[in-house]
């Protein structure tokens, strides 16, 4: 079972540890593709439309300026250095050491600036989004497609694939149809269903959790992980449609408000 997780937009800086070291990510490479991609936003970083480029706010002005050092900045696995929501549910920090082995071993990060990294791989905290056209690389989703296909191509081989990313990070690279399954989630309001970003992003990081900590074998078919999926949720399964993957929909109750997942009793 291979799991794709998007990265966070916020990021925790460590206070100490190693600077970057690009040799020892996984997924050697993409080293050509992530130092150009480094180059280019530690450049724009230093620029006078940097925030504009980026598409952030003034408020964000220390971490652009990080930016521009990333070299020399500070770094810690990904499961660290990634925050928010997503993250804050799949809890690495509290599963167990044969538990967090198990992430690091099934997870990967599909990122604007690593192009994908393993969950335990050492980076530091930057702002860079998918969908930057970043001067010099272009669109980043573009840029980094023709790069991932070979090697996650490779990587996912023989494997489920359980997809939790966004769509902007989904258009970077496209696992075989047929392999993997695209999770959505909704929530049930007046009968209907409705996509509530907050939930969803929450949400899939419950699932990731319940995959890596549940008894019993990893699934390795799309119904292995519907059935899974359906301990903790109601949980369907589309079948693929053109180059779209299989879909596993999660649905909500209509009493949900947050924390933890899990069926009506």
């Amino acid at each position: 079972m291979l799991i794709l997780l998007p990265p966070s937009e916020g990021k925790t800086r460590p206070e100490s540890g190693p600077t970057l070291n690009p040799d020892a990510l996984h997924f050697p490479e993409l080293a050509g593709a992530r130092k150009e991609v480094l180059a280019a936003l530690m450049d724009v970083s230093s620029a006078t439309d940097a925030h504009e480029v980026l598409g952030v706010g003034a408020s964000l002005a220390a971490e652009v300026q990080r930016n521009t050092v990333l070299e020399n900045e500070p770094c810690a696995p990904a499961h660290r250095i990634y925050s928010g929501v997503l993250y804050d549910a799949l809890g690495h920090a509290t599963l167990t050491p044969a538990q967090q082995q198990a992430a690091e071993d099934a997870v990967v990060v599909v990122s604007a600036l690593w192009g994908a990294i393993g969950f335990g791989d050492a980076i530091p905290a930057y702002r860079l989004s998918m969908g930057t056209n970043l001067p010099g690389c272009g669109r980043l989703a573009a840029f980094w497609k023709a790069a991932l296909a070979e090697p996650l191509g490779r990587h996912s081989e023989g494997h489920l694939v359980v997809d939790c990313r966004s769509s902007t990070y989904a258009a970077a690279w496209q696992p075989v149809p047929q392999n993997t399954a695209a999770v959505n989630v909704f929530q049930l309001r007046g009968g209907e269903r409705k996509v509530v970003s907050h939930f969803a992003k929450h949400t899939r990081g419950e699932l990731a959790r319940h995959l890596l900590t549940r008894s019993g074998n990893a699934p390795s078919t799309v119904e292995e992980l519907r059935s899974a999926a359906a301990e903790k949720w109601e949980a369907e399964l589309v079948p693929p449609a053109g180059r779209k993957p299989w879909q596993l929909n999660l649905i909500l109750p209509e009493d949900r408000q947050g924390g933890p997942a899990g069926k009506r009793s």
